[in-house]
């Protein structure tokens, strides 16, 4: 099984560490200083369910020098998804799947539209986890999951051995017959997650304590369940409920990655999350206040620097 990592960062940098530790053929793409030090260093994974050394690391910033692959975990930020996705081709052969373990709603047909629909498997995976340094991905918390499947629901021989493969890592995953109202139902949450503490500036600790953050938190998931629904996604109100009480449980000190690319003055994903629920929103006559606050707080800071 020969498989690439599309997108270095935390979230592919901590799974692709786990299959890579566990004598898979994995290759990463990354660039500049972090590819770098992958290169030279290894890449090493900093976490409470293990701490990983991969040394030496296959890694390039060239997809074409790897050739193709059974499957690519493709976790670029939400910008670049075009670029990365034409960029994968040559990784695309016949039976290649690509598995979206990005944020937001939109990527799978993104993807679709660039690599064609059979090649693309939808996914989410719930983990807290940056590039803390170059070469160094650091896990916070225990939570590392995935959930994947095929975009028609069908259960797939190339789901099931990438089933195994994750399991084998150590990694806990599962296919879902439903796709697609599994990224719904991570986006109610994330987009959320995500608004209060970019906004706030604080863990979710802070957040779930404050009577107020609270409010506003349960206003977000609620314009977002009704999008959804609009959309045609099978997911009732009580959902929100489910939501704030999976949220009451996470470590008091977790944030989210938006949250952490404010603070270091990067790039937000703000226009695929808030702003996407804004603009689906307007689209569908949903109105969605909380979330229109949300993205007028935070969209001049959108963009990274000046």
């Amino acid at each position: 099984m020969k498989i690439a990592v599309m997108g270095t960062g935390g979230v592919g940098g901590y799974f692709g560490g786990r299959l890579a530790a566990a004598n898979f053929d994995v290759t990463f793409i990354a660039r500049g200083e972090h590819l770098a030090a992958i290169c030279r260093d290894g890449l090493k994974v900093e976490s409470e369910n293990g701490d990983l050394h991969i040394y030496p690391t296959k890694a390039t910033d060239v997809p074409a020098n790897i050739g193709p692959v059974d499957y690519v975990l493709f976790a670029v930020k939400l910008w670049d998804t075009a670029a990365a996705a034409h960029a994968i081709g040559p990784l695309v052969a016949a039976q290649t799947a690509v598995i979206s373990l990005q944020n937001g709603v939109e990527a799978e047909n993104q993807l679709s539209e660039i690599l064609g629909r059979a090649h693309v498997m939808g996914g989410i995976a719930q983990i807290a986890a940056v590039i803390a340094a170059p070469a160094i991905i650091r896990h916070t918390g225990t939570m590392a999951n995935l959930v994947f499947g095929e975009l028609s629901g069908e259960r797939s021989q190339r789901g099931e051995n990438l089933l195994t493969a994750f399991r084998t890592a150590g990694i806990y995953a599962d296919l879902s017959n439903d796709i697609e109202k599994t990224i719904w139902q991570k986006f109610v949450f994330l987009v959320s997650f995500s608004a209060l503490t970019s906004v706030t500036r604080h863990s979710i600790g802070p957040v779930r304590e404050d009577p107020h953050a609270r409010e506003l938190l349960v206003l977000v998931m609620k314009e977002t369940v009704a999008v959804a629904q609009a959309k045609g996604i099978d997911i009732d109100d009580a959902f929100v409920d489910e939501r704030l009480a999976l949220i009451n449980t996470l470590p008091a000190n977790m944030t989210s990655s938006m949250q952490q690319d404010l603070q270091r003055g990067n790039r937000l994903e703000l226009d695929w999350l808030s702003g996407a629920v804004v603009r689906m929103g307007q689209e569908l006559g949903v109105d969605t206040p909380a979330n229109r606050f949300i993205y007028t707080a935070l969209k001049l800071s959108k963009d990274g620097p000046d």
